[in-house]
């Protein structure tokens, strides 16, 4: 999924080969099996779940045809389930985090996102919280009735804000991690979203997927990128580049590149 030559330094190479959970017809029970396993794993921030804790009801329901895959999704967010793991033990802002990074698989933009959902927790309750991501045109236009929510917000795709791309990887800790094992009940980019700068992203040596980066905003990124041809040009080939830039420069930057249809490859500390 994600638009990264260099997946494995990033360590997201697993969502990278990975292909989109769909249930279609005619389907098997393998398939729902699958569908359901996904969309644990993808609601419930990659949680070790017992079998005690399986919706049960829910799962019958998706088997017999009852409900769309959109619909157990909102049965996972909307469960006590979901409530004890995310919302009793974080602070709001941390909650909202996690709904946009469980929900629609990518991280929240800027100020003014988070300011909406937490208006909204406050005038119409956790219902509607949960209910605004999955009956969003977003949610509609990525996902649909049929797909399980995955992580969108490791593509750098027109459209979309790079600033998200930076982002999610402060939300990501490694494919092996779980969200409740990060221990950040005050939110992770409370800061940067307050500021309104970009979240700095590093490589897997860095340690910042375990939890453990080094880095700062006095430090200076290299970013690799693949250069698309001039549409004036009369071969249609790409160049690899790089360029290094200062903390501050790192999301107009990458936003520059988005617009002009580079690809980037890599983004690390230089």
């Amino acid at each position: 999924m994600a638009a990264l030559g260099e997946a494995s330094r990033l360590g997201i190479e697993p969502f990278d080969a990975a292909s989109r959970v769909e249930l279609r017809s005619p389907r098997t029970e393998g398939d729902v099996q699958a569908v359901i396993l996904a969309a644990y794993r993808q609601v419930l921030g990659n949680e070790h779940l017992m079998e005690s804790e399986r919706l049960t009801s829910a799962e019958s329901l998706l088997r017999q045809g009852q409900i769309t895959v959109r619909d157990f999704v909102r049965a996972i967010a909307q469960s006590e389930l979901y409530r004890a793991k995310f919302f009793y033990s974080n602070y709001q802002i941390r909650f909202i985090e996690l709904n946009f990074k469980h929900l629609l698989g990518r991280a929240p933009y800027d100020e003014s996102e988070i300011a909406e959902h937490v208006d909204l927790y406050v005038s119409q309750g956790y219902e509607a919280e949960i209910d605004s991501y999955i009956d969003s045109a977003e949610y509609d236009q990525s996902f649909g009735d049929s797909i399980v929510p995955y992580y969108r917000g490791f593509q750098t795709t027109a459209g979309q804000k790079t600033v998200g791309f930076t982002r999610m990887f402060q939300l990501y800790r490694g494919y092996a991690n779980s969200d409740r094992a990060q221990g950040k009940p005050k939110g992770v980019l409370t800061w940067d979203v307050a500021k309104n700068i970009a979240s700095p992203v590093y490589a897997t040596s860095s340690g910042a997927l375990t939890g453990t980066a080094s880095g700062d905003r006095n430090s200076t990124y290299r970013i690799s990128f693949l250069q698309s041809a001039s549409a004036n040009a009369s071969v249609v080939r790409t160049g690899s580049s790089e360029v290094i830039v200062s903390f501050e420069q790192l999301s107009s930057k990458l936003q520059q590149l988005n617009r002009k249809g580079c690809k980037v490859t890599s983004i690390q500390l230089s």
